[in-house]
């Protein structure tokens, strides 16, 4: 019966969005209605209008024979994961934060820590059925439409949204048990994630999950996940503890352990280290903030009032000192030089910590938006504050796009760009963009892509 009613709440929620793109006037842009974004960059004020998506967060089916899982484009991965580990399964990669979904983790990338041996949420993808910005919901596969389908990873909602989705599960255990360990230069950490990500073990142990921090030139650490059944002690980091600040000892090799689900739910609890700013990681202040919301929700929200009414930039003016630049940036350099990043970074960049993540496509598929190669080791840097202002906007930004063009590799669209139209145009496949644009929204109602990443509409 539920998922008659799952599928039933997922076909009226389909007329809703139809209903709603067919009640835009004729050439009128349109873009959906969310009640989240993880996005982080500001937009210009805009009359477009937002398409009913109320009805399309649900989890349709679960199969645990094929291992795949069905499920309306708005949903989250938080009740995703909800709905399969008690199967035993889990999506291929998880990405870290709660809300957000899985059409969006498609449409805008996302990563984790099994992304060395899955790849990118894309990859797992089996189908999808798209809205065009003509109107129709198409079904989209490697095989059917196979042209939006590969175009549609990076899109950003400029071909398309993803209305359902069909994607492969993993088997996964209870318990996660963690190793950190601690190295004292760059060039030792990556080679050792190197290793990992050539064999997918370290010492003759089968590696699960691999991700890192670097806190300083001198203080970095690769922590390994490992699949378990063995019951045991466990740590909770939604509480007062801070996950972040576990992994970090003196030397050599520490040990913990966590529920599968606080696992895939560790960075969650502080959105990483970002929660500092907002005064939550002070004792007193975490005592009093109610656990429920400690989650990247709640800190997004917060963010938005922040830029909304420059909050930031006020206190900094009350206390004599200029505005802020935030830098909030995912790049991807080939893991070859990636040591050459870390240090001009480190040595450049007042941002610490730095989050690790590396990747290798699964797949010999190509997805031109955002054209890393097959079979080729990545490391997803992710560093996520502000510095003091330059001399012209988006100073420190643009630095960082050039330098990480100089070292092949990308950087990710979700949060501020700085681009010029053709060297966005050769990084992020515009031939291919304008080709499967005319051939699925050939009236453009939906966004342009460089006017959404970089000029921010």
């Amino acid at each position: 019966m539920a998922r008659t009613d799952a599928r039933t709440a997922h076909a009226t929620g389909v007329e809703r969005l139809l209903s709603s793109y067919h009640g835009v006037p004729d050439g009128a842009p349109v873009r959906l209605a969310k009640p989240t974004s993880n996005l982080f960059r500001a937009r210009t004020r805009t009359h477009v209008r937002g398409l009913d998506t109320s009805g399309l967060t649900g989890v349709l089916t679960i199969d645990p024979v094929s291992r795949t899982a069905d499920v309306s484009g708005m949903c989250t991965y938080e009740d995703l994961v909800a709905a399969t580990l008690p199967l035993g399964l889990a999506p291929l990669v998880v990405p870290q934060l709660k809300t957000i979904t899985v059409g969006g983790a498609v449409t805008g990338l996302g990563i984790e820590s099994t992304s060395f041996r899955n790849g990118l949420p894309h990859e797992s993808v089996l189908e999808m059925d798209v809205l065009t910005g003509a109107g129709e919901v198409l079904t989209v596969s490697r095989t059917e439409n196979a042209d939006l389908f590969h175009a549609f990873p990076n899109s950003y909602g400029t071909l398309g949204y993803a209305v359902r989705l069909t994607v492969e599960l993993e088997p996964v255990l209870p318990f996660v048990a963690l190793t950190h360990r601690r190295f004292h230069s760059m060039p030792e950490l990556v080679a050792v994630m190197e290793g990992i990500c050539q064999t997918g073990a370290l010492d003759g142990v089968t590696v699960d999950y691999l991700d890192g921090v670097v806190f300083s030139p001198s203080e970095g650490y690769l922590c390994l996940g490992f699949r378990t059944a063995a019951a045991g002690p466990v740590s909770d980091y939604t509480g007062r503890k801070i996950y972040y600040r576990s992994l970090q000892h003196e030397a050599g090799v520490t040990g913990d352990r966590l529920t599968i689900s606080d696992y895939l739910w560790r960075w969650d609890t502080d959105w990483f280290w970002c929660s500092e700013a907002f005064g939550a990681q002070h004792p007193l202040v975490r005592a009093l903030w109610p656990r429920r919301y400690r989650r990247s929700r709640t800190y997004s929200t917060l963010m938005t009032y922040e830029q909304r009414f420059q909050i930031g930039d006020r206190l900094e003016a009350l206390k004599g000192r200029p505005p802020r630049e935030r830098v909030v940036q995912d790049v991807e350099l080939p893991i070859e030089r990636t040591v050459e990043f870390l240090d001009w970074f480190l040595d450049t960049v007042p941002i610490r910590p730095i989050w690790l993540c590396p990747l290798q496509l699964r797949s010999t598929d190509r997805w031109p938006l955002y054209p890393l190669q097959p079979g080729k080791s990545y490391v997803n840097v992710g560093f996520w504050s502000t510095v003091p202002v330059g001399t012209s906007e988006g100073e420190t930004n643009r630095r960082i796009e050039r330098r990480v063009a100089e070292l092949d590799g990308h950087k990710s669209l979700y949060s501020d760009s700085y681009y010029s139209a053709d060297e966005f145009d050769r990084l992020y496949g515009g031939e291919t963009w304008r080709a499967v644009k005319q051939r699925y929204d050939p009236n453009g109602r939906l966004l342009d892509l460089y006017a959404k990443a970089v000029q921010r509409q």
